[in-house]
């Protein structure tokens, strides 16, 4: 499907932005893991999210929908033999940290994915679980993966080369199963969704710096989650209200975990308008209210000590910084290449077509600011974060975009042109 945008005067109003999308996998990972009855309120019904809550389904979880909400019976650490190999879709989440549960079943399952996820590396995952006694078979790294389970796993303190959540996150669940302490460092520390989460499960879990460490787990209890708006989803309209004049917006409930916040803090530094309103605590997670404003920014020179706090952010901070005074230096992202795209070749490829001076680097961009912006063809290489960033785009480019392929926001916000329309005046 194609969509076809036209510049914005302003944007304003004000807005929520669709669930976290990793809190909802953990949350319905973790209740299908708890022996009792959890509720998960405000939970993402995506494509990805959906797959986890079908795998689980295959594998003795009861989970009922009632409007935004969750009702899951969970199925205990134990969990039923999926009757058919479990499709991942497009869904790297489901699939990594559904290898760390995996590995410490008493079974053997396979995952398989779409032709996007098939091609996106999986031995960083296989190789923590292996060192744990798991055997995992693939095809030369990717997809399918065959998990044949082990219980109880071998305990290890595993030193990663990479900040990454999700790796991260199939380590400390495989730890549930082992017979010892399972210890995870990391060279920066990634999101810790899945450490907060484990917590209010009832696992024993320790964190000191960048390394994790996590107990083994008779059982896990049910708990009662209420899931705030996903930042990554906020970051693409707080894009809009900064690079488009006279803008105003406010984007209600989203979380601000402090290992998720590295846009903010960076753009803050730019010189943006972003004031956070109403700071909270919901269900372990900080939360507050958004405000920004458009803003004359400046560039800023960003590496690998801040990405992990904004990886997926970065796509669409590469066009302000194209928005922005100076010479913006992006380093240290080369997790961009295998994710869902190539999102630095398909960043600097279509803002290119759209007349932004942007120049690819290994492992990020070198951009050129205060450009304008003219309307063009463009493809989101079926990536919903890119389709985003080139709707953002579209708002203070002259002439129409078009946009092949923007169905795929429905990866992560399905209203995604709905909201925008909203808020375009």
């Amino acid at each position: 499907m194609d969509i076809k945008l036209q510049s914005a005067n302003k944007v304003s109003g004000i807005i929520e932005v669709p669930a976290d999308k990793s809190i909802t996998h953990r949350a319905v990972m973790l209740s299908s893991l708890a022996h009792g009855n959890s509720v998960i309120k405000n939970y993402l019904p995506s494509d990805d999210c959906l797959r986890t809550i079908a795998a689980f389904g295959q594998m003795g979880s009861k989970i009922e929908t009632f409007g935004d909400t969750l009702h899951i019976s969970g199925a205990g650490l134990k969990l039923a033999k999926p009757e058919k190999e479990i499709y991942a879709g497009n869904s790297g989440t489901t699939t990594r940290l559904l290898c760390g549960i995996l590995a410490g079943q008493n079974f053997d399952s396979k995952i398989t994915g779409d032709e996007s996820l098939s091609k996106r590396p999986m031995q960083r995952v296989i190789d923590p679980l292996s060192k744990m006694g798991a055997d995992i078979s693939s095809n030369n790294g990717n997809l399918p993966l065959t998990v044949r389970g082990k219980n109880p796993l071998k305990p290890i303190r595993y030193e990663s080369d990479k900040s990454t959540a999700q790796v991260k996150s199939a380590v400390l669940f495989a730890g549930l199963y082992a017979d010892g302490a399972t210890t995870y460092c990391e060279p920066v520390k990634s999101r810790d969704h899945s450490e907060r989460m484990l917590k209010a499960y009832g696992a024993k879990i320790e964190v000191r710096g960048n390394c994790v460490t996590v107990y083994p787990a008779e059982k896990l209890s049910p708990q009662n989650i209420t899931v705030p708006g996903d930042i990554s989803s906020a970051a693409f309209f707080i894009a809009a209200a900064l690079i488009v004049p006279g803008s105003s917006l406010t984007i209600t409930n989203v979380g601000v975990n402090p290992t998720r916040d590295g846009f903010i803090e960076v753009l803050l530094k730019m010189g943006a308008d972003i004031v956070l309103e109403n700071k909270r605590e919901v269900s372990g997670e900080p939360v507050a209210d958004i405000t920004v404003k458009h803003s004359k920014l400046k560039a800023v020179n960003i590496g690998a000590d801040i990405i992990p706090r904004m990886v997926d952010e970065v796509p669409v901070f590469a066009l302000i910084a194209a928005m922005s005074q100076g010479v913006t230096k992006i380093t240290g992202a080369k997790e961009l290449r295998v994710k869902e795209s190539d999102r630095i070749s398909a960043i600097t490829s279509q803002l290119s077509k759209m007349g932004a001076q942007i120049k690819e680097l290994e492992d990020g961009f070198i951009i050129e600011g205060g450009v304008d912006l003219s309307g063009a063809k463009v493809d989101s290489f079926f990536d919903h974060r890119i389709a985003m960033t080139l709707a953002v785009a579209a708002l203070v480019a002259k002439s129409e975009t078009v946009i092949k392929n923007a169905e795929c926001v429905d990866i992560s916000f399905p209203d995604f042109y709905e909201v925008l329309k909203k808020i375009c005046r």
